[in-house]
C-alpha cells in the first residue's frame, strides 16, 4: 500500500480556481481539462481542483475543505508569507498568531476552501 498522493479540492469555478492557485502558490497546472485541474505538489504527488460531474458542478454545492502548507523557518517566514499573500488580495480568516504547533494563518479560496500556513515539523 502507498501513501495518499492525490488531494482534491472541490471548486465551483475551475478557471478562477486555477488562476487563485496558480498565482497564491506561483505554479502552473501539470494537466488541465474543463472541470479537473492538477498541479503536482511533489514528484508523485497531485492537488487537484475539480468541479465535480457536471451534474454536481452547480453553484450551491457545498465545497469546503483545508489543505496545509508548511513553510520552513522560524515564525517571521510564516508572517512574511501572510504579508505577501494580504497583497495578493487574499481572503483571510485568521491572522498569524502562534499555537501549540508554531506560527499559524488561515486564509480561504473563492469557493470557502480554508489554506493553512504553519511552520514544518
Amino acid at each position: 500500500m502507498s501513501a495518499p498522493n492525490l488531494f482534491l479540492f472541490y471548486v465551483s469555478d475551475a478557471e478562477a480556481s486555477t488562476a487563485f492557485y496558480s498565482d497564491l502558490f506561483e505554479i502552473t497546472p501539470a494537466f488541465t481539462s474543463p472541470r479537473y485541474i492538477a498541479f503536482e505538489a511533489a514528484p508523485g504527488v497531485l492537488f487537484a481542483l475539480w468541479t465535480g460531474r457536471s451534474e454536481q458542478a452547480v453553484p450551491g454545492t457545498p465545497r469546503t475543505s483545508e489543505i496545509g502548507l508548511m513553510v520552513p523557518g522560524s515564525a517571521s517566514a510564516v508572517d512574511a508569507l501572510f504579508a505577501r499573500w494580504v497583497a495578493k488580495g487574499v481572503t483571510v480568516l485568521d491572522e498569524p498568531h502562534d499555537d501549540v504547533f508554531g506560527r499559524t494563518f488561515v486564509v480561504a479560496d473563492p469557493d470557502g476552501n480554508l489554506i493553512r500556513v504553519s511552520p514544518v515539523d
